[in-house]
């Protein structure tokens, strides 16, 4: 079978350590192993750059294995080396007995002969925004949540707050900080809104 990479790296993933098997080929066909096991720290990780750079390595593949693979892929990729985050459903599984080691060297052999489909990860600004936006919905919710909660427990005191405001009171406490519900309570709330005061009676809606 063709050898397409020459100087390929396989990666195991973990938690706690990573395995990474380097393949070289040379000229005549002889294929130079090199196996090490680094900690998933950063300071291990960009030793194990160092490493990858120091062999020459321009292509190096790893299992997409949790979130687990973030850190090790943040810290490798680099403009002279292509990375690989591969599916484990897309490989076959290692024949014999599963080790970390066999992992590794399994995933530079699929790598060397260019058997491997690379999953698309997006440039790292916008992995950055990505993680932002998901991070802003995710507030989104919880205070979605929080102000059911909150009307959930009125509605079990008897407390119609919601029926008898004419817009929904849900919105307006999204409006509004968390300042304006925890120290002057919901009923100077409540008082306030009505009257239109809420920014002049809250500091907090009156910096915003």
């Amino acid at each position: 079978m063709d050898v397409v990479h020459a100087r390929c790296c396989g990666l195991d993933v973990h938690k706690k350590t990573v395995v990474a098997c380097v393949l070289i080929t040379a000229g005549d066909g002889t294929v130079d192993r090199q196996v090490r096991t680094f900690s998933t720290m950063t300071p291990d990780l960009l030793l194990l750059a160092d490493w990858l750079s120091s062999l020459g390595v321009t292509h190096a593949a790893l299992e997409s294995t949790g979130v687990y693979w973030r850190p090790v892929f943040n810290v490798l990729e680099d403009e002279d080396r292509t990375l690989l985050l591969v599916n484990p459903q897309h490989m076959r599984a290692v024949p014999g007995k599963k080790t970390d080691v066999r992992d590794s060297e399994w995933l530079a052999d699929l790598l060397r002969h260019g058997l491997l489909r690379a999953s698309f990860i997006p440039p790292a600004p916008i992995r950055a925004i990505r993680e932002l936006t998901r991070y802003r919905k995710t507030l989104v919710q919880q205070r979605a949540d929080q102000a059911n909660r909150l009307q959930k427990t009125l509605e079990g005191a008897n407390l119609k707050l919601a029926a008898v405001a004419p817009t929904s009171w849900v919105q307006v406490h999204a409006q509004c900080s968390p300042h304006c519900w925890l120290v002057n309570g919901i009923r100077t709330f409540w008082l306030t809104w009505r009257a239109g005061a809420c920014e002049r009676s809250c500091p907090s809606c009156a910096a915003r």
